[in-house]
């Protein structure tokens, strides 16, 4: 495809994502007109100062934490599906959201095992992060070892999906034995949230997700040589093992922050890449990298401003919203993929 094709198409996703962005912040239970909101955004609106909190100190913050997370999930996939070089691979493939939902269940659900040491961790935003950041670099670490120790792609996706199997398996022991109160409370953290963060966790946030985007671009062009096989990768010069461990480590660290700041969201690291390359009808991860990150914050924008149910009090799983977008995409890929083969 011609660069003056992509550059209209990255031009168009540019555009599309203001849209939505405006469209998301000026959607909620509370109704503020356009006109309104420009001013609020560019300059004040002394005579609403509700709508200044508002924008300002909620909707702002939660549309920010959709970009991030819609674009920290849609590279994030990009990567596991390149590395795995399968097209069902997702960012979670590693346990990584396992870990994270496993620390946490310790936190909320363990009191009944450890109440006494739990205690003083009654769980709120910064004690379920702290847990939730802890589970994620539990598994990061298995990981990391078993990079050292094995060579195979597909035994470390093993490893990470065991582990993910034994992460559940304990947190239904630990739900099992938990409270009705207790269960509902780590329930509620897995329908996944974007409006729970202040602007200096929004900082924290940002700053992880930037730094692991702009370590990984040096890795570009190893990454398009492994879509053609290992072996080939290797005969280009190419360092395998250097390149599997920055690629796992990057995409490891970008989703267990998100787990740990959003909760586990489901399906967009996995639909999005496919969108994408079908938008842009490429392999080439200098233009997919960016394009997959714009194409991820806009459709968790359009999620968000569903589950928000605008100008009602009422506000839906993000996590169930996302779904509902992703599994149809999927299953649309997987049946025009089976045609293309007969």
């Amino acid at each position: 495809m011609p660069q003056k094709t992509y550059t209209k198409q990255a031009l168009f996703l540019g555009i599309l994502l203001m849209a939505t962005w405006l469209v998301n912040i000026s959607l909620g239970s509370v109704d503020i007109p356009f006109k309104d909101l420009f001013q609020i955004i560019f300059g004040s609106n002394e005579s609403k100062e509700s709508w200044n909190y508002i924008v300002w100190n909620f909707r702002i913050p939660k549309s920010i934490t959709a970009i991030l997370v819609g674009s920290g999930l849609g590279i994030s996939g990009l990567l596991m599906q390149t590395l795995f070089r399968n097209p069902l691979a997702g960012p979670f493939v590693l346990g990584i959201s396992s870990g994270a939902s496993l620390g946490v269940a310790v936190l909320i659900l363990g009191s009944t095992f450890l109440g006494s040491f739990l205690g003083a961790f009654s769980p709120s935003s910064y004690s379920v992060t702290i847990a939730s950041s802890l589970g994620s670099f539990l598994v990061l670490s298995v990981v990391l070892i078993a990079i050292k120790k094995i060579r195979n792609t597909m035994s470390i996706l093993i490893i990470g999906l065991m582990f993910g199997s034994i992460s559940a398996a304990i947190i239904n022991v630990l739900s099992y034995f938990s409270s009705a109160e207790l269960l509902q409370q780590f329930i509620f953290w897995s329908f996944g949230s974007l409006g729970n963060l202040s602007w200096q966790e929004l900082g924290v946030f940002s700053g992880i997700l930037l730094f692991s985007i702009l370590f990984l671009l040096k890795s570009i062009k190893p990454l398009n040589g492994l879509l053609l096989g290992e072996n080939y990768a290797v005969s280009m010069g190419i360092n395998l093992k250097k390149t599997r461990t920055l690629v796992l480590v990057v995409t490891s660290l970008m989703t267990g922050v998100i787990t740990a700041f959003s909760g586990p969201i489901a399906f967009i690291g996995l639909a999005v890449p496919h969108l994408t390359k079908l938008l842009f009808d490429t392999s080439d991860h200098k233009v997919l990298i960016p394009s997959v990150a714009f194409t991820g914050a806009i459709l968790m924008l359009i999620c968000d401003t569903i589950a928000q149910v605008p100008n009602s009090e009422y506000t839906l799983p993000i996590n169930a919203i996302t779904s509902l977008f992703g599994a149809p995409i999927v299953i649309w890929l997987l049946i025009r993929k089976q045609k293309s083969t007969i």
